[in-house]
């Protein structure tokens, strides 16, 4: 099948998906399985930035080792962070590159080449997806705008379901202050609503 079809293939799958769940986990879980599926690489994480720590913190993750996962907390602002200012970054070797953060690690974990794409909503960062090849890759055009769209579906998406607890947490607020043994009836005044 041609590579492209496959792409379109799982945007569809993906989109289709992610529009049916509220669920954070569930969404990022997808997200990341899909990716690996569909360009059959190594593993994939994605990433959600902690604003109090500038830390990027696993949201989800297949393909790698819990080792290096927990190698160390990953910085916003050392860890391939032009991504996450200027967009898409490719790393073809990752023994040589200065912009990795644990380049040890990797070479220990089996990576050769990482891609990290951020993710945005609102104009703002939120996160990044990564993924990480056990060969040299040169990222084409094509595998960079399919992680970019599922990229951009997954913050879409996580923002809903952001507003979507926060909406309900509202009307369950709502719901106790209406509670009608709390609630006074109506003052009237005089003969208010009455025809003169």
């Amino acid at each position: 099948m041609d590579k492209h079809l496959v792409n379109y293939d799982t945007l569809i799958k993906v989109t289709r998906a992610i529009s049916m769940s509220k669920d954070p986990e569930e969404i990022a879980i997808l997200a990341v399985n899909s990716i690996k599926r569909a360009l059959s690489v190594k593993g994939v994480t994605l990433f959600l930035v902690n604003r109090k720590t500038q830390e990027l913190e696993v949201a989800a993750s297949t393909g790698l080792s819990q080792e290096y996962l927990k190698k160390g907390p990953v910085s916003a602002i050392r860890s391939i962070a032009d991504s996450l200012d200027s967009g898409p970054i490719a790393i073809y070797n990752v023994t040589d590159d200065p912009r990795l953060q644990y380049p040890q690690e990797a070479v220990k974990e089996g990576i050769a080449s990482i891609l990290s794409v951020p993710i945005e909503i609102h104009g703002q960062t939120m996160g990044a997806l990564r993924v990480y090849t056990s060969e040299p890759w040169e990222f084409v055009m094509g595998d960079v705008s399919m992680v970019q769209a599922v990229g951009q579906m997954v913050g879409m998406a996580l923002d809903m379901a952001r507003l979507t607890r926060g909406y309900k947490s509202s009307i369950e607020v709502l719901k106790t202050m209406r509670d009608p043994s709390r609630m006074k009836p109506p003052i009237m005044e005089g003969f208010e609503g009455l025809p003169v």
